[in-house]
């Protein structure tokens, strides 16, 4: 018998010293490597500025992106310290750059609040930088420190003198190409929708961001704090009254809530603790959710709209339409993980629960008029959230019944473990017909959509249940929908919307990605939506044959062949290939293309799926108006 324990001992145990573990594990502090870590990276520094900011210290921080995508975040706070730290016996500025959960938010007196709480965040940019300098302006003086790959290279040392009074933080830093994904970079729009976020949340606070690459700018400034937030989320909608807010500290801690109902049907509701987005909620979310319920059930009951035989209104009724933030800032916060997404003080749960019945109470009895058409609103809602029950019922009924054959388009594939199957869901019949014959039947499946299903942006889940197209798609993936949803019974482990390269098959995949976005959330968070990519082009030289995925790739490929006699076939619609074709382009696992649907920003992702696909017509027109010399590929 061999021993078990042999060439095992001591050696074999890595220990990991500096900041080289987050370099052999990015992920874990990051995110990943990819354009959400490289963000990511921004957003810790930046948080660092924003608790000078909530400290009373800072009210300007700019964001600069070079044409080399260099990044410097610059603030006017007290500037980190530079004197020796008492017990590392180093300059407090390298203890910060170079040592994890090192930092001035541990108790110590540094801060009474702060969102950077680990101490992870600028050590952990600095360990994943190709370089990182930090500059501060402190005491008349001006320090600096240089780090490659978090390793200073250069003491901290005093470069110039300033004014006393001009004070600050600047870091700037060039990612790791040896750690980030290659074709990962700096996307403004997403910076600017969470700097914009921050500067809603941080009332007298200005940010700037300037993107030298594409020459871009944009400044931030809100007095009106997250009033004004809930203002910009209802831009593109038609509100029923004025926002209701609340400011108050309960034992330490302050809450803000600011709510407004609107003729929408979807619900907008958003939650923060010391200005991080918590997306996935937590104790403050749950306390907002259960005073607001049980605030509207008490006043619908005194005014006789809800009789003693009537049930309560249920929480999806009383939040249909609703945009709301809450905003919580606490000494100690207990974030689930570095990304935090989600906050765990139990105490948060009783102080936002008390502050918002407050709130909320004495808001209904001052204003009888606009409680009277929210309780209609809420009352309409529980009438169609009832008959949406009795449809989805009927809907999942319906799929027991037909468990064996599930719908009869579908074409099911005969591997059952989910985390090896596809289905793909194909614009028509013609192309669906073409994917059944092109695709390998182990482990995809395809369902072909006939026309597009209806927009449920401007219909209730009772309309949404009604429609044959989205009966199938709910059938066929397996998990329900609404409160029935379970993604556990997921039948599929990537879902792939497939349609035409055209201005048709843009507009059923909106709809499609309006239908996830709104009542299956939980597959975009978790990874398993997709979009294929069919060519636009078949280039023929002779016997070769070259595709083209975009204008560029065509042109490309032209100026390859150049003096070659070619031919161009621009596919319209996937019915145009033969089997062979599409399983070869945009099936085939080892040469197609899938983008990964992802939720970057819940907040702008909210705004753009309401003014796209709402009912309110003036916001889309400015929007193609905006944007109409953008169009390179319309169909006329």
């Amino acid at each position: 018998m061999t021993n078990k324990t042999q060439g095992y001992d001591a050696s074999k145990i890595a220990v990991l010293k500096g900041l080289e573990a987050v370099r052999r594990r990015p992920g874990m502090y990051i995110g990943n490597t990819g354009q959400l870590g490289l963000h990511h990276c921004v957003f810790e520094v930046v948080d660092n500025s924003v608790d000078e900011a909530l400290a009373g210290f800072c009210d300007t921080i700019i964001v600069h992106i070079d044409k080399e995508s260099i990044v410097t975040v610059t603030d006017n706070g007290r500037g980190i310290p530079v004197d020796i730290h008492p017990t590392e016996g180093r300059p407090a500025l390298e203890v910060v750059m170079t040592t994890l959960h090192a930092g001035g938010k541990f108790g110590t007196g540094g801060y009474k609040v702060s969102g950077g709480l680990h101490g992870i965040g600028v050590s952990a940019v600095n360990a994943v930088s190709a370089w990182l300098e930090a500059i501060v302006k402190r005491d008349g003086k001006i320090y600096r420190q240089r780090y490659e790959r978090g390793v200073p290279v250069t003491p901290v040392e005093v470069i110039g003198e300033c004014d006393p009074d001009d004070t600050g933080t600047t870091v700037r830093w060039l990612r790791d190409p040896d750690i980030f994904d290659a074709n990962a970079d700096y996307k403004f729009s997403v910076l600017a929708q969470r700097l914009r976020e921050m500067a809603f949340l941080t009332p007298g606070l200005k940010i700037t961001i300037i993107d030298e690459r594409e020459d871009q700018e944009a400044t931030f400034y809100f007095e009106g704090g997250i009033v004004s937030f809930v203002r910009y989320m209802n831009r593109d909608r038609t509100v029923l009254h004025e926002p209701i807010y609340a400011n108050k500290e309960v034992d330490d801690m302050v809450v803000e809530v600011a709510m407004q109902y609107t003729d929408s049907y979807t619900e907008s509701v958003f939650s923060f603790a010391n200005n991080i987005n918590t997306v996935e909620g937590g104790t403050h979310l749950t306390g907002f959710r259960s005073a607001l319920t049980r605030t509207i059930n008490d006043y619908a009951r005194k005014q006789g709209i809800l009789k003693e035989k009537d049930s309560n209104f249920s929480g999806e009724d009383v939040r249909e339409g609703l945009t709301a933030i809450i905003s919580v800032k606490l000494r100690d916060p207990q974030f689930e993980a570095q990304t935090k997404i989600k906050l765990n003080n139990p105490e948060v749960k009783g102080a936002v629960e008390s502050v918002t019945n407050e709130m909320l109470s004495q808001w209904l009895e001052e204003h009888p008029r606009e409680a009277k058409a929210i309780l209609n609103k809420i009352l309409t809602s529980a009438r169609a959230r009832e008959a949406a029950r009795k449809a989805r019922e009927m809907v999942v009924r319906k799929s027991a019944l037909e468990s064996m054959t599930l719908p009869g388009k579908l074409a099911d594939c005969s591997e059952r473990d989910p985390s090896q199957t596809e289905l793909y869901i194909v614009e028509g019949d013609s192309a669906g017909g073409s994917a059944k014959q092109a695709r390998d039947r182990r482990y995809q499946a395809i369902l072909p959509l006939r026309g597009k299903i209806l927009n449920v942006e401007k219909a209730r889940l009772n309309r949404v249940l009604d429609n044959k197209e989205v009966q199938a798609l709910i059938s066929a993936l397996g998990c329900g929908i609404g409160e029935d949803f379970d993604i556990s019974n997921l039948r599929y482990g990537r879902i792939i919307l497939m349609a035409d390269a055209d201005v048709d098959g843009a507009h059923i995949r909106t709809l499609l990605l309006t239908f996830f976005f709104r009542y299956m959330p939980q597959l975009i968070e978790e990874g398993h939506l997709f979009i294929a990519q069919p060519p636009l082009y078949l280039i023929q030289a002779g016997r070769e044959k070259f595709y083209a995925y975009s204008e560029e790739e065509k042109e490309a490929i032209l100026k390859k062949l150049d003096g070659q006699k070619v031919t161009i076939q621009r596919y319209k619609g996937l019915g145009e290939m033969n089997p062979e074709q599409l399983w070869e382009t945009t099936m085939n696992p080892e040469n197609r293309i899938l983008l990964q649907v992802t939720i970057e920003d819940a907040v702008q992702a909210d705004k753009t799926f309401s003014m796209l696909m709402g009912s309110a017509v003036p916001p889309r027109r400015r929007f193609i108006q905006t944007h109409a010399r953008e169009v390179r590929n319309l169909d006329i």
